[in-house]
């Protein structure tokens, strides 16, 4: 068996990243239009970097490293609008980036109860600070602290911190018991 061309390997390594490159994009991006001018930039960031890949850490912890990496760069690329911090939530409306998350069976009111409640907990991780934003978005891609940590270039301790104070800003910002 020949080695897969680099064409070949970015199409793989997209293919096997979709869903999780799709979440990210959308926990820092709610416009459609920009997500998906997000989500070509963290393809093109992979196409780039994929030659250096040696192995050193998962294919999973490589490829979000970049896509974290190239979502902080979209939002500091962009002009935050008067008054706000570049980080901040974006304010938009009507994300429904969550939709595959969502039993395709359910009655209609049990579909919308749970589309609001995706868009609720979505715009109130966008409304975080990034540096609990990073944390927390991994965490829910299901990385443990120390892959978080790999993928961040911090500490798995400091990684503990910033998901403590995020969790506790979340349960707020959601109307939950801190």
């Amino acid at each position: 068996m020949g080695v897969a061309k680099p064409d070949q390997e970015l199409e793989r390594v997209l293919s096997a990243h979709a869903a999780v490159l799709s979440r990210i994009a959308a926990s820092y991006e709610s416009r459609p239009a920009l997500r998906e001018e997000l989500l070509q930039d963290i393809a093109f960031a992979i196409w780039r970097a994929l030659p250096t890949f040696r192995g050193e850490s998962s294919e999973q912890s490589f490829v979000l490293r970049i896509a974290t990496n190239r979502a902080i760069s979209h939002l500091a690329a962009r002009q935050p609008e008067k008054g706000t911090h570049p980080f901040a939530a974006d304010g938009t409306k009507g994300c429904d980036s969550f939709e595959n998350v969502v039993d395709p069976m359910p009655r209609p009111d049990e579909l919308a109860a749970r589309h609001q409640g995706a868009e609720r907990l979505q715009r109130a991780v966008r409304a975080l600070p990034l540096p609990l934003r990073q944390v927390v978005v991994l965490t829910f891609e299901g990385l443990d602290h120390e892959e978080s940590a790999r993928v961040l270039g911090i500490t798995a301790g400091n990684v503990a911190v910033r998901l403590h104070r995020g969790k506790n800003l979340l349960k707020q910002m959601l109307g939950g018991p801190t």
